[in-house]
């Protein structure tokens, strides 16, 4: 532990940072996207605010393509509003009303390649202790959220079909009667003619909880919530059904959790798996850039018995101009080393020894105002609950230790062409080759004449199991300013497995998406897709609406 303490100190010192040319609309990052959120990042988010729309540019057009949802002093998480492909370092587009001569003007984005949080893990409300952020005593209630009704269907000629529906509502009520009480809930009821892995009769089968909880602003200074709720400087460890309270001593936060974690199995109420944990947080916004770092201690348990304790730190920061660094490690200080294992008895002795068991780092660093680079590697070994896993322990001592590397080029030489490429390598003991990935697109928006975007891409893998290459050509149009967008897409797959009996698989696909933008806050979507084999066919037919308010 005495070595780790120099890295530790290190992410806490604060750089001086360098801030960018402005532009009237603010520009943002796509950071990371799940099937339910697409995370951005900008310099600073405040004159953004929930239920906002962020736009992507076609051509000279910009196109409505999210929803603000919650948001952070730089971040925002956000739900989809068309059939838009997004990716990360995506970039999106936020256009303010006109800021009066005495309003703090935003910082145009830094754009940040950050390692993949918990796909639940919604972002946390804005601090009010950020410097440069001007904070009123005088609260104001904000109500807004999103229900979205959505309906997937699978067809195949080898297999029986599968229907399914799902339901998602969320809602975010700040300052409840201009009072100090927040409260807010995300939830989805999933409908499965052909539901798997269910836990006995639990409702938790297709009720998913994913935020219910309740939040008291004491002034400036403290904050308590109760319920359910992810938080996001400690957002490796999971959901917590409990309190959670923080103190703010600009500029840094101190807190405490405590509480239980959801069930593995279905994500309901476990009694058993008790949790706590302690974070200090220091957190810098101005003209100059933005710096943040977590320092987090989390001890889970099950049934009484110690599951996982370990250390969390996470540290981003703008080091020089153009260049941004974001850095999370976790460090195990709790295990269990196998003694004795016969058919009679299996003895484990414990463990205090620190074992690094992940560590992600990257760095993203814009060269010139057309061309930017980003790389990023990564090293996980299994992570063991020792009571929830002791079964099969043994099995699992055993660490499998994944490491990884990827490059990320993204070049635009004339305005609107873009040519970009990702190249990854990841290997560990286990696989007998490493795994090699390389993508490659060229867009062109707003082809002259019938004003139509069209990409091209390829993708090469290479595994200890398969060959494969997919090729893809689609385009997208924007039919009614900003109310009708279309996508076509074809791909084709030619995937040679390695030493197997398997036949070379061979297929076509077909996609097309439709987006009517309703009114300002209510769209509709459609999508299909069509994989088309020599002997099997596979088609899935994918609609949704979605009403913010």
């Amino acid at each position: 532990m005495r070595n780790l303490l120099p890295f530790f100190l290190l992410l806490f010192s604060g750089l001086n940072l360098v801030g960018q040319n402005q532009s009237s609309n603010l520009e943002g990052s796509v950071t990371y996207v799940t099937s339910q959120s697409v995370y951005v990042k900008f310099a600073s988010t405040s004159r953004i605010k929930a239920g906002d729309t962020l736009f992507m540019q076609q051509g000279e057009t910009l196109v409505p393509a999210l929803t603000v949802k919650d948001l952070s002093s730089i971040s925002c998480v956000c739900i989809t509003l068309s059939a838009l492909t997004l990716k990360v370092s995506d970039k999106v587009f936020f256009k303010p009303s006109p800021v009066s001569a005495t309003e703090p003007k935003a910082e145009p984005a830094a754009v940040i390649s950050q390692e993949p949080v918990n796909p639940l893990t919604p972002v946390e409300k804005p601090d009010s202790t950020l410097i440069g952020k001007p904070v009123g005593i005088k609260r104001k209630q904000q109500i807004h959220g999103f229900v979205n009704l959505a309906s997937y269907s699978n067809f195949s000629n080898t297999s029986s079909n599968l229907q399914s529906e799902k339901l998602t509502a969320s809602l975010s009520a700040r300052n409840i009667g201009n009072s100090i009480v927040s409260a807010e809930y995300y939830f989805s009821v999933i409908q499965n003619d052909k539901q798997y892995n269910e836990v006995s009769n639990s409702v938790f089968n297709k009720l998913k909880i994913y935020n219910f909880d309740v939040s008291f602003d004491f002034g400036k200074k403290a904050t308590l919530l109760v319920g359910r709720k992810i938080n996001p400087k400690l957002s490796n460890m999971g959901s917590n059904d409990g309190i959670q309270f923080e103190l703010k001593f600009k500029p840094l936060s101190i807190g405490i959790i405590a509480g239980f974690r959801p069930n593995s199995q279905d994500y309901g109420f476990n009694k058993s798996l008790f949790q706590y944990g302690t974070y200090l947080f220091n957190e810098y916004a101005g003209k100059k850039g933005f710096m943040q770092a977590s320092l987090a201690f989390i001890n889970q348990t099950n049934s009484g018995q110690t599951d996982r304790r370990f250390f969390y730190v996470q540290h981003v920061n703008s080091l020089i101009k153009n260049l941004t660094f974001f850095g999370s490690a976790e460090v195990d200080i709790y295990g269990k080393e196998l003694t004795k294992m016969d058919s009679v008895d299996t003895t484990y002795r414990t463990t205090t020894t620190p074992k690094l068991t992940n560590l992600y780092a990257s760095l993203s660093y814009r060269i010139l105002q057309r061309l930017f680079l980003s790389f990023s590697y990564s090293t996980r070994q299994n992570i063991i609950y020792y009571e929830t896993y002791k079964t099969f322990l043994e099995t699992l001592l055993d660490n499998s230790n994944v490491q990884g590397y990827s490059l990320q080029v993204n070049y635009t030489p004339v305005n609107k062409l873009s040519i970009g490429a990702t190249g990854s390598y990841r290997f560990s003991k286990q696989d007998p080759k490493p795994t090699q990935n390389v993508y490659a697109y060229v867009t062109y928006s707003q082809i002259p004449g019938i004003r139509t975007s069209v990409t091209v891409s390829t993708i090469l893998l290479k595994t200890g199991y398969l060959n494969g290459k997919i090729y893809s050509a689609g385009l997208s149009k924007d039919l009614a300013a900003g109310k009708l967008y279309l996508g076509l897409t074809y791909r084709y797959v030619d995937y040679h497995y390695i030493n197997t009996e398997y036949v070379p698989t061979y297929q076509n696909m077909g996609e097309f998406s439709l987006t009517w933008r309703i009114i300002k806050k209510l769209s509709l979507s459609l999508y299909y897709e069509g994989t088309f084999e020599k002997t099997n066919q596979y088609q899935r037919v994918y609609a949704q609406i979605n009403m913010g308010f």
